[in-house]
């Protein structure tokens, strides 16, 4: 019973190292990714930076988007879930090619983001409709009300007179 502790113990405190070897390959990453972080205006709030440490260990990019580990864990693997799964958007042993492809992901959000901007700004804003639902209501009552009497004085009229 003692030998089959110890040796479950020793398997715990390898996937501990193991996992604790991921969330250091990943601050390596993030520490990687400072230059490109600090280039992004304050009022931009869109990106999310960070390394959660779980039972899979993520460097955050933003909500959708984050690098873990691969299966090897030495594999940079850039992922983005999507409505539809999990979409490997990079994948590289490297830190500078991952943080390139990182930094072009960053840049295509800053320009989709300038994008939606320029074109709420184009639009002219929208008048704000008060009360309208209320009246509609209101007159669709009436209007089925009033039919209904007429309806009512046909089919009166129709038996009378035949």
């Amino acid at each position: 019973m003692r030998e089959v502790r110890i040796e479950a113990a020793e398997r715990t405190g390898i996937v501990v190292e193991m996992r604790d070897a991921e969330a250091v390959r990943l601050e390596l990453l993030n520490d990687a990714l400072n230059p490109v972080f600090e280039e992004i205006p304050s009022n931009v709030e869109i990106f999310d930076r960070g390394v959660s440490r779980g039972d899979v260990p993520r460097l955050w990019i933003d909500v959708i988007s984050y690098v873990l580990m691969g299966r090897d864990k030495r594999t940079y693997r850039f992922v983005q879930d999507t409505r539809y799964g999990r979409k490997i958007l990079f994948e590289s042993s490297d830190i500078p090619p991952t943080a390139k492809a990182i930094t072009r992901y960053i840049a295509g959000r800053l320009i989709e983001r300038e994008r939606a901007l320029s074109e709420d700004a184009s639009q002219p804003p929208r008048k704000p409709r008060r009360g309208g639902w209320f009246w509609r209501a209101i007159a669709a009552f009436l209007l089925g009300f009033v039919g209904g009497i007429a309806a009512l004085i046909i089919v009166a009229l129709l038996q009378n007179g035949g």
